[in-house]
């Protein structure tokens, strides 16, 4: 990696090593110059030529004029000769350096810039060009994630709003007419008053999942691992189950090795398994199985859970573990749910260091949790 680095900027380096080599050989060249031409005193007879010729100077004054004001003081020439050129020379590389700097200065202000454009800097400077474009790209990459994180925080409130809008708008329906009819038979006063009690533990449980997601999402959970029998837990999680299956005509295939343990939180991951068996009893085709099995594969466990039913499009996948998402918005007061059960799984998978995932062809859906094996 480093060499690659280096050789990027090879040929900015070699035009800088090419300039600096030119300025010195020229330096020299100026010095030799100047030394033959005034140290050696061929300057003599320019001098004296020219006051002869510009100035109507006698050969004798002329050369005394030299003699005086020029032989006399040639070490202050010479110097004074060979500073101006060498200062002249620094001046221009400085000056041609600058014209580098100059377009990087551009180029960063180029970053602040919306119109999408590439950065073009000089041939020679391809590898600063591809990391400000790099920067830019960023830039707008995280300006994108900072827009779509602000659009996720309004849909949220959203989201929230309208679902607790629901069950309370139940309650104080149920609520209100308790106290319109006063006089209303005992029957139906105990069956509004179930009603309403029913519609309030339903919007608790939507707030609580609302907050508990949230502390997933700011790391303030705690986990309590221990190596878990994974066999054991999944059997209890079936038996605990099976009523909502049976409801449907749906049963659970267990195919999991008994040796096989993870390093988790019993109650944490038991909450995960049940969020996904809930998912698969709530849409699953009638009258068919689900299959969970389990494997080893590079220091994880992998834990798949199978069953039958409509196809998921591939758009809506993606979506499965978003915070509110539902596959089917008309089976919102069926389920009771607030589309949080598979965000929360993901959140507390993540946080033992796993990962979940959902597929699903040919009618068959497929979620598949990879936690930690216990050592």
């Amino acid at each position: 990696m480093k060499r690659g680095k280096k050789d990027e900027f090879s040929a900015f380096q070699a035009k800088i090593a090419r300039r600096f080599c030119g300025a010195a050989c020229l330096s020299l060249l100026i010095a030799t110059f100047l030394y033959l031409f005034l140290w050696k005193q061929r300057l003599g007879d320019v001098v004296v030529g020219l006051l002869e010729n510009v100035l109507n100077f006698k050969h004798e004054e002329a050369f005394l004029v030299y003699h005086e004001y020029f032989r006399g003081y040639r070490e202050i020439f010479f110097t004074a000769a060979v500073a101006t050129a060498f200062l002249s020379l620094l001046w221009l590389l400085f000056r041609w350096m600058s014209g580098y700097f100059e377009e990087i200065n551009q180029g960063v202000d180029h970053l602040l810039e919306d119109d999408g454009a590439p950065i073009r800097l000089s041939p020679e400077m391809l590898p600063f060009e591809r990391r400000l474009n790099e920067a830019k790209r960023t830039l707008e990459r995280r300006k994108e994630e900072a827009a779509l994180a602000e659009r996720k925080k309004d849909e949220l409130v959203m989201y929230l709003a309208h679902d607790i809008r629901t069950p309370l708008a139940s309650i104080i329906g149920y609520l209100s007419l308790l106290e319109e009819f006063p006089d209303m038979p005992a029957e139906q006063r105990e069956k509004n008053w179930g009603v309403a009690l029913k519609k309030a533990y339903r919007l608790e449980k939507m707030i609580n999942e609302f907050f508990e997601i949230t502390r997933y999402r700011s790391q303030q959970i705690t986990l309590s691992k221990k190596p878990l029998d994974l066999c054991f837990m999944l059997v209890q999680m079936s038996d605990e189950l099976s009523p909502a299956f049976a409801r449907r005509g749906n049963s659970i295939v267990l195919d999991v090795d008994e040796t096989l343990t993870v390093w988790a939180d019993a109650d944490k991951l038991a909450r995960v398994f049940g969020n996904i068996l809930r998912n698969a009893a709530a849409y699953s085709d009638p009258e068919t199985e689900i299959r969970i099995s389990a494997e080893k594969s590079g220091g994880f466990v992998r834990v798949m859970f199978q069953n039958r039913g409509e196809a998921i499009p591939e758009e809506k996948l993606s979506a499965l573990f978003d915070k509110f998402y539902r596959l089917d918005e008309a089976r919102i007061s069926d389920t009771g749910g607030a589309g949080l059960g598979l965000a929360i799984a993901r959140e507390i998978v993540r946080l033992h260091g796993g990962d979940i995932q959902a597929s699903s062809s040919d009618g068959a859906i497929l979620f598949i949790v990879e936690l930690p094996e216990a050592d």
